[in-house]
């Protein structure tokens, strides 16, 4: 395999109808599907009474080396999923909601949840996709071995003043300001 893994990824999402005071729809990702076509527009894929699913967008899952612990725990988590990144659109024309991002690390997609504004969900990962990840992790991860670090003491050097206490009672001596005894 390649160092940098690329696939072509169609992300498919929901407008759905809600009661709110606020908003009428709310926008969520449902799923995702592998040799998908790039597209120009969003394509209207099903329509029902409270949502409609559009095929959105076409967006490469980059994988990367050094980001394998990332697959490992979305691996080892029982049902692997691909974190897509939804986000308010730039432009006044078009859908008010552009997938930003796709990836399959969950601390990536940690990342992005950060911001108030984007929308971040999991779908579920298509089974041909576990299988390449898995091939990709078993290819490039490298465990690294807990390393415990060393403390190292500190030491404060009590002053008062310009002069160190320590120094002053050896000398003799009181610190300036103190009273005489």
């Amino acid at each position: 395999m390649q160092r940098v893994l690329s696939l072509p990824l169609g992300v498919v999402i929901a407008r759905d109808r809600i009661d709110h005071p606020w908003q009428t729809f709310a926008w969520r990702p449902i799923s995702v599907f592998l040799n998908a076509p790039a597209i120009d527009a969003w394509r209207e894929l099903r329509r029902d009474a409270t949502s409609v699913y559009y095929h959105a967008a076409t967006l490469l899952l980059e994988l990367h080396p050094k980001e394998t612990i990332g697959y490992v725990a979305n691996l080892s988590s029982g049902t692997p999923r691909v974190y897509v990144v939804l986000r308010p659109a730039a432009t006044g024309s078009g859908p008010p909601i552009a997938v930003a991002v796709v990836t399959a690390s969950p601390y990536d997609a940690e990342v992005y949840g950060q911001n108030g504004e984007e929308i971040v969900g999991g779908v579920a990962m298509p089974d041909a996709l576990i299988e390449l990840l898995a091939a990709f992790v078993a290819e490039h991860h490298v465990e690294e071995p807990f390393r415990k670090r060393e403390r190292q003491r500190y030491v404060q050097e009590q002053t008062f003043g310009k002069t160190p206490i320590a120094e002053l009672r050896r000398r003799g001596g009181r610190p300036p300001g103190a009273p005489k005894a």
